[in-house]
C-alpha cells in the first residue's frame, strides 16, 4: 500500500482517525496525505463575497485549520511517517473522492459521529456517501472508540 488518505474534520474524533491512519501508515510503509476539506468560498456557493467581517473569519478559520494540520503533520514526521497536509475548499465527499483519485489513495480513513438516522437522513453522511462511491478500501473510525 502506498497512499493513504485521512480526512479529519477537527471534530474530537479526528485526533483518533489521524492515530489511526498514522499506525497504517507505518504499518504498511506508505505515504500519508493528511486532508481536511474546508467550507467553499461563499463566491462558490452563489453568495456574494459578503460583508469585511466575515471575510476576515473566514480567512483566520483557514488560517487556524491550516496550523493545526501542519503541526500534526510535523508530529507524525518526527515519528518516522512520511506525511503531507492539505487544506482544500470544496463539497466535502466529492472533494476527499477526487483527491483520493488523484493521489492514487489505496485506502480512505475518516471518521464516523454516530449521529442518529434523522440526522443522516435530512443533513447526510460524509462516510455514508465516502464508503458508498469509493474505489478503493474505507477504513471508518467510529466516534465511540473515543474513551478506549
Amino acid at each position: 500500500m502506498n497512499n493513504i488518505l485521512a480526512a479529519i474534520d477537527f471534530s474530537d474524533v479526528s485526533p483518533k482517525i489521524v492515530d489511526k491512519a498514522a499506525e497504517m501508515a507505518k504499518r504498511f510503509d506508505s505515504k500519508l496525505w493528511l486532508i481536511h476539506i474546508a467550507a467553499p468560498d461563499p463566491d462558490f456557493v452563489g453568495y456574494g463575497t459578503g460583508p469585511q467581517c466575515e471575510r476576515d473569519w473566514k480567512a483566520k478559520t483557514l488560517k487556524k485549520e491550516h496550523q493545526y494540520l501542519h503541526d500534526r503533520a510535523l508530529e507524525l514526521k518526527r515519528n518516522g511517517i512520511d506525511v503531507t497536509p492539505l487544506l482544500i475548499q470544496g463539497a466535502t465527499v466529492e472533494t476527499i473522492l477526487q483527491k483520493a483519485s488523484k493521489l492514487k489513495a489505496e485506502m480512505i480513513v475518516i471518521g464516523s459521529h454516530g449521529h442518529g438516522a434523522l440526522y443522516k437522513t435530512l443533513v447526510g453522511s460524509v462516510s455514508e456517501g465516502v464508503i458508498h462511491k469509493a474505489t478503493c478500501p474505507v477504513l471508518i473510525v467510529p466516534v465511540k472508540n473515543l474513551s478506549a
